[in-house]
């Protein structure tokens, strides 16, 4: 792997590791990243791979993060004006075409598996 390429991986696992809105599968998948690219005679090709394959199951779609903004617990964690303002904020998203959540951790992860051609890239605003 090119070093510019390594570096921005490495930068969004730090993100991703930072984020607190990572859940706990996304920030073990960071995890085991950068342990292994640690590793003497690391393969990071394939420690790449494993974590975007990780990445590619635990993003959250900006329909699935609506849904959740108007549960009980997003009400509760954020209060029902925050929530509100959220789902407004991820509605106007939707209707700009943007298809995934952009909380932090959503956001480097879509960030990455674009980078990678594993998915197109998508809308923040």
């Amino acid at each position: 792997m090119e070093k510019e390429l390594f570096d921005y991986t490495a930068a969004k696992v730090e993100e991703l590791l930072a984020a607190g809105s990572s859940a706990p599968e996304t920030k073990q998948a960071a995890q085991d990243w950068k342990d292994a690219v640690a590793a003497e005679g690391a393969d990071v090709d394939a420690a790449t791979n494993a974590l975007l394959d990780k990445l590619d199951e635990e993003h959250t779609t900006v329909d699935g993060f609506i849904g959740f903004l108007q549960t009980d617990m997003a009400k509760e964690f954020m209060g029902e004006e925050g929530a509100a303002k959220m789902i407004a904020h991820e509605q106007e998203r939707k209707e700009r075409g943007a298809k995934f959540c952009d909380c932090d951790a959503c956001k480097a992860t879509h960030e990455l598996l674009a980078k990678f051609g594993r998915k197109e890239a998508d809308l923040y605003i």
